[in-house]
């Protein structure tokens, strides 16, 4: 493999609340040298998504706006982890806010990247188990609808129309996987 790139200079061309787009002058081993944009944030902790099972094993998924697509969007509860907030508190937080139900065990899956060669952002992919009822207030402009989907007809939920998110549709095979390993004592994945 050859040697990462030499970051020749570094620059701000764009800045909102949310991101700054940089760009980049690279310099490849092989001398080539080129400029790529990237989107940075906002300098936030990190994200977390959730999946939340219950213990008959169906997932809580809620239903929210997606300005982005402009339409409402089935998915996993998922957040920011807030400035010295643990990751897992951070977890646990958002699905009480978003579900109304806190986890007695949350196990974290892996980190996911989006657009790694645009983004820096990744999101910690939680599976939360043992959920029982403790609603907190969130931060939604509006209700959240909690939509229950059984975990073992996850192929039918891929493919509804409204469960579009990249993010969710990943989280929930690591997490079936995860499952299906541990509850076939294969263990867990490292």
């Amino acid at each position: 493999m050859a040697d990462k790139p030499e970051i020749l200079e570094t620059r701000t061309v764009a800045q909102s609340q949310l991101f700054r787009v940089e760009a980049v002058d690279l310099r490849f081993s092989n001398g080539t040298e080129v400029t790529f944009e990237r989107m940075r944030g906002s300098g936030r902790v990190g994200a977390v998504i959730i999946v939340p099972v219950a213990s008959d094993g169906t997932l809580k998924l809620i239903r929210e706006y997606g300005v982005g697509t402009e339409r409402y969007e089935l998915g996993l509860p998922k957040g920011r982890v807030e400035p010295g907030e643990d990751m897992l508190a951070a977890a646990n937080r958002e699905i009480m806010e978003e579900i109304g139900y806190a986890a007695e065990r949350l196990t974290p899956l892996r980190a996911l990247s989006l657009a790694p060669g645009y983004f820096g952002h990744r999101t910690q992919v939680v599976l939360a188990e043992g959920l029982y009822p403790d609603p907190a207030p969130g931060d939604e402009p509006e209700p959240l609808e909690v939509v229950d989907w059984p975990l073992a007809d996850l192929e039918a939920l891929v493919f509804e129309d409204e469960f579009s998110e990249g993010r969710s549709i990943a989280a929930l095979y690591l997490a079936r996987d995860f499952l299906r390993r541990r509850d076939e004592g294969g263990g867990t994945p490292p």
